[in-house]
């Protein structure tokens, strides 16, 4: 069937415009910065205290990562986007005191008959040194350079020997909340921003290398207070 210009540039737009829209928009200021990681910080305690996140995992993890609030949006192509914060144990072995949070960016893609828009909270617990390696080097693909999993819940929930459990809640038209093959990836610019100088997320959350931002505090505080030792 012959096609002219005109139609393919339609089509063109028909699947590429929805993956404009997958990124939220994320603010260039420091002040967005902050509304994030306070974000982030009522996420967990809300997904804490419904026990959609289990605590006993929790205490088992090295690290963890909460994305408040990421976008999907798609049609025909669909996509998903945001940031949050992630906080390490320190000290050796990771048994000590929650890090300062780095900033960390996540998208996805994807392909199906998809139409709507939805926004879902995600929280990754990093179970094993191979995670954490993986997030610090650079830009991690779930499922190729660290493994993951859709976490398991409930008060008899075990290590799985997985590098990354994810848990999420869903809000709008699409139904279950899940990351699929996404990458993350930590965003320095919004480092720069929160911590006014450049500084890599290894140093942020291994190294002791800056105090925590008001915004950040919240999120560091809840951990020590909800999971303050470190279970095998």
């Amino acid at each position: 069937m012959f096609m002219t210009p005109r139609s393919v540039f339609y089509l063109i737009g028909l699947f590429v415009s929805p993956l404009l829209l997958i990124m939220p928009a994320l603010g260039d200021d420091k002040s967005k910065d902050e509304e994030t990681l306070r974000n982030a910080s009522t996420v967990l305690s809300a997904m804490l205290e419904s026990a959609n996140v289990p605590t006993d995992l929790l205490a088992k993890a090295n690290c963890v990562v909460v994305l408040p609030g990421v976008k999907k949006v798609g049609f025909g192509v669909g996509g998903s986007g945001g940031r949050g914060p992630m906080s390490c144990r320190g000290g050796k072995d990771f048994r000590g005191t929650w890090s300062s949070p780095a900033m960390y960016t996540v998208g996805a893609a994807s392909v199906g008959l998809q139409v709507g828009a939805s926004s879902s909270d995600f929280v990754l617990l990093v179970m094993t040194q191979n995670g954490v390696d993986a997030l610090l080097k650079g830009k991690t693909e779930l499922g190729t350079n660290a493994s993951a999993a859709a976490g398991p819940s409930g008060a008899t929930s075990t290590g799985t020997g997985t590098d990354i459990l994810t848990y999420g809640r869903a809000k709008g038209l699409f139904a279950g909340a899940t990351l699929g093959a996404a990458s993350l990836e930590a965003d320095n610019d919004a480092n720069k921003r929160l911590y006014d100088k450049a500084i890599t997320a290894k140093d942020i959350v291994t190294e002791n290398a800056v105090q925590a931002t008001p915004g950040g505090n919240s999120l560091v505080s809840l951990l020590n207070s909800k999971i303050q030792k470190h279970s095998n």
